[in-house]
């Protein structure tokens, strides 16, 4: 015979253990991190001639040691934010701006090409963080502002909403429901990462007043913030979502006179003047894969 005075307590003892287990699953489920790089949005950059250029730039090494001190500032803040991975891209020019020789001990490096047109991104990583992030072509007083190429690319539109860097790595990692929740660089760049995500943190280290030129924080003083935004992105981690773009999308690329490229169409693919092309896809993958691939 059943003694159901029994019963119930160890029902409700086995519920409660597996909520305990579910909860300590989450808990210990990893949160791991994809840090995009780039230059031109790095405190002090100002000049590409003399500071972008592994080739002949009289600045260049100064130019890896301020990125490296940004990047090296930013894991240490993901990690204590909770972070329990972080993986670093040197997406600039080529991968050759970042060393393992100075990269924090606690982070990997991403390095070498090619590197997909997705970024490596897949639905493992719980968020991407920019750091040294420019912004798109043409935006006001952006330093150093392009999009892809200074010299090929004049705008890029997806879906008819003007985009550049910031926004395409903000829709493909949505595609893969991985949500941006940081970016540091100068005012314009912050101002487009909040357009796309608003909660998003955003270190501001610098504020152009020309496409040249700007208002600049000390080394020091730009790797304190990054830190400190890094750590709060990832303690607000729950609050941010994917962006999404639901359904077929659309690529247009206008290309400069001197980097317009000349290309047969093909399916998904439209040449609507000399230099703008349109790149038509099932979704913002396939569409971007169709550009991309020029």
């Amino acid at each position: 015979m059943i003694n159901k005075k029994r019963v119930v307590p160890l029902l409700v003892f086995a519920v409660m253990l597996s909520l305990v287990s579910l909860a300590a699953g989450q808990t210990s489920k990893g949160k791991k991190v994809f840090v995009i790089t780039d230059l031109e949005g790095v405190s002090g950059i100002v000049d590409s001639d003399t500071q972008c250029s592994p080739y002949q730039c009289p600045r260049w090494e100064e130019s890896r040691k301020l990125l490296t001190g940004e990047v090296n500032a930013a894991v240490g803040g993901l990690l204590e934010g909770g972070a329990t991975e972080v993986v670093v891209w040197d997406a600039h020019d080529g991968s050759r701006t970042l060393s393992v020789t100075d990269i924090h001990p606690q982070a990997r490096l991403l390095t070498g090409t090619p590197v997909s047109p997705t970024c490596e991104l897949d639905p493992g990583y719980s968020a991407v963080v920019f750091i040294g992030q420019h912004a798109m072509a043409g935006a006001q007083n952006g330093i150093l502002s392009h999009s892809y190429s200074s010299q090929g690319i004049q705008n890029i539109w997806v879906n008819g909403k003007p985009t550049g860097e910031i926004g395409a790595r903000v829709m493909l990692a949505g595609y893969f429901g991985v949500p941006v929740i940081m970016l540091s660089g100068d005012t314009a760049a912050c101002k487009e990462i909040h357009a796309l995500v608003p909660q998003a943190e955003c270190a501001e280290v610098k504020s152009g007043v020309s496409r040249g030129a700007g208002l600049t924080l000390p080394h020091s003083a730009a790797c304190a913030l990054i830190r400190e935004k890094a750590r709060r992105a990832m303690e607000r981690l729950g609050e941010f979502k994917p962006y999404k773009i639901t359904g077929p999308a659309e690529v247009k690329v206008e290309f400069t006179p001197r980097g317009t490229p000349d290309f047969a169409p093909r399916e998904g693919v439209e040449r609507l003047n000399d230099r703008t092309w349109v790149f038509r896809g099932k979704d913002i993958v396939d569409a971007w894969l169709k550009y991309s691939s020029f």
